[in-house]
């Protein structure tokens, strides 16, 4: 089982910061709606907790407040460009540590994280509630999340 102790400070900083890069991603790619998809994004944290003892590397992870890359960005372009290659340093390091179901319960947690505050506000003229640009960055995540091992 991988978890924070088989990770520097700063390597662990990044892993915790994956999800939240890709949650924060989402909710800056449209405006309005911050609270709901806040909510949305503390909600899967909760939800990882609940399922405790699944993936010791999500139980650390979700068992303490999300935590946010606080790197100033002057536009949406450069949140994401340095939110997708946060995405991508910390599944580089889950992967070199972690086991391949490790791998692969990160994976599915940053994009629950992410789906999630997708869906949190419903987009008007959405058949699914997820406007365009948000989808967009889904896809952008999920290229950056890579397939494991």
């Amino acid at each position: 089982m991988t978890g924070k102790a088989d990770f520097t400070e700063e390597e662990w900083d990044t892993v915790r910061e994956g999800p939240t890069s890709a949650g924060m991603i989402v909710m800056s790619a449209e405006r309005g709606g911050s609270f709901r998809e806040s909510f949305a994004m503390a909600k899967v944290y909760a939800e990882a907790r609940s399922a405790h003892g699944e993936s010791e590397l999500l139980d650390e992870i979700a068992g303490h407040r999300p935590d946010v890359d606080h790197t100033r960005a002057h536009s949406f372009e450069e949140l994401e460009q340095h939110g997708l290659q946060r995405i991508r340093d910390a599944v580089a390091l889950v992967d070199a540590k972690a086991s391949p179901d490790e791998q692969a319960a990160y994976r599915r947690f940053v994009t629950a994280v992410a789906e999630r505050v997708a869906a949190a506000k419903k987009e008007k003229g959405s058949t699914d509630g997820v406007s365009e640009h948000e989808r967009q960055a889904l896809t952008a995540i999920e290229g950056a999340l890579g397939s494991p091992g």
